[in-house]
């Protein structure tokens, strides 16, 4: 706890600020801390980027808070039916939100406002921000703390992203186990933690970045969402879902080599097997819970997309998922998505690690992973 509130002053030290509102957000501040301290074998680099990493995310919040003092009216904006994407990670949701935020008539988090919401952007001067400039040379450094995250997770300071980083305001988010051994954290986090006022808090944020700067149709995604899917549907009741699949033995390993290329760099001590466990824990929890509820009445909500038929040709899976939507694909939406298509290579061209070092097995995976192969004809 001591160590939680000398986080916190530091983030009041730098912002000038003191209001963080409601306290939803300590109890996982302070399970964080201490599962940091007591379990992931920081080495020197990784207790002060964590360290870094938590008083930034607090100081947004501090200025996200701010800003709704100075205008309450933020407030009463809307979220109308957002889409939002979600399943099992490193299933082409990255590429689909990629390719949706080519339409001009939506909205998505883009990579550099998911880094500094604040001050909210303005319609006037958003595409000369100097914050997308700053976002571009933070990207630059994690190249070069990651050398194969480029590869992994291909993104610019302009593109979609998720909002992970927001539910880090709240300090229930699968950002923090990304790059540290966590697991009590974890444990509590899916198991225990109460993420209602989580999604409550990302609305929060999506309200502020649509104040000024419109559209306000949502284009949302983050495959963790499958986890939390109960409390994502009472903040977002209105909600339409894209799901995205793929076998589970390219799936877990190549989660599991991510955490492994982020945990690596903070840590001297990274025990694979364990990230391997990990991965296939909660990958699979997720899609029980994820069955679980579209088998309660949710089915009509969800456009499925398989992997590979959306590799070999994206478009006219998109155009039936505008269908679904009951919106039209313009000719110039289309022409866009087109344009980033011919322009983004498939092939990331990293090298990706042996799955046996995570001590996985494929037939195995896919044995464990059978309710959900099954329930959604994956190949």
């Amino acid at each position: 706890m001591d160590r939680a509130r000398a986080l916190m002053a530091q983030a009041r030290q730098q912002t000038g600020l003191a209001d963080f509102g409601e306290d939803t957000f300590q109890e996982g501040l302070e399970r964080l801390t201490a599962a940091l301290d007591r379990e992931a074998r920081l080495n020197d680099l990784g207790r002060g980027a964590m360290d870094s990493q938590i008083v930034d995310l607090l100081s947004q919040r501090l200025q996200v808070e701010d800003w709704y003092s100075r205008h309450p009216e933020i407030d009463e904006g809307e979220i109308r039916a957002p889409l939002i994407g979600l399943g099992l990670p490193r299933t082409g949701s990255t590429a689909l939100a990629h390719l949706l935020g080519e339409d001009p008539a939506v909205r998505s988090i883009a990579t550099w406002e998911s880094m500094r919401p604040c001050p909210p952007p303005d319609a006037a001067t958003l595409k000369g921000d100097p914050r997308i400039a700053k976002a571009e040379e933070s990207m630059e450094r994690r190249a070069r703390l990651f050398p194969r995250m480029t590869a992994m997770l291909p993104s610019t300071a302009t593109s979609p992203t998720e909002c992970q980083l927001f539910m880090g305001y709240d300090f229930k988010s699968q950002l923090f186990q990304a790059f540290a051994h966590i697991p009590s954290y974890v444990e509590w986090l899916n198991v225990t933690a109460d993420l209602v006022p989580t999604y409550g808090y990302v609305k929060r944020v999506l309200k502020l970045l649509q104040w000024r700067c419109p559209p306000d149709r949502w284009r949302l995604k983050n495959p963790a969402h499958s986890l939390f899917i109960g409390a994502l549907n009472k903040v977002f009741p209105d909600a339409r879902f894209v799901m995205t699949h793929r076998d589970v033995a390219a799936v877990i390993p190549s989660v599991a080599d991510l955490y492994m290329e982020l945990r690596t760099a903070y840590s001297d001590d990274v025990d694979l097997p364990a990230i391997g466990q990990e991965a296939s824990d909660f990958c699979a929890l997720g899609m029980e819970r994820m069955i679980a509820f579209r088998d309660g009445g949710q089915e009509g909500r969800f456009f499925d997309i398989q992997f590979a038929p959306f590799q070999e040709d994206p478009l006219p899976i998109i155009g039936d998922l505008y269908g679904f939507l009951g919106e039209e694909l313009t000719p110039q939406t289309r022409a866009r998505m087109e344009v980033w298509r011919r322009c983004t290579p498939r092939d990331a061209g990293y090298r990706r690690t042996d799955m046996a070092r995570f001590g996985l097995d494929a037939d195995a995976l896919r044995q464990r992973f059978q309710f959900y192969l099954d329930r959604f004809d994956v190949s």
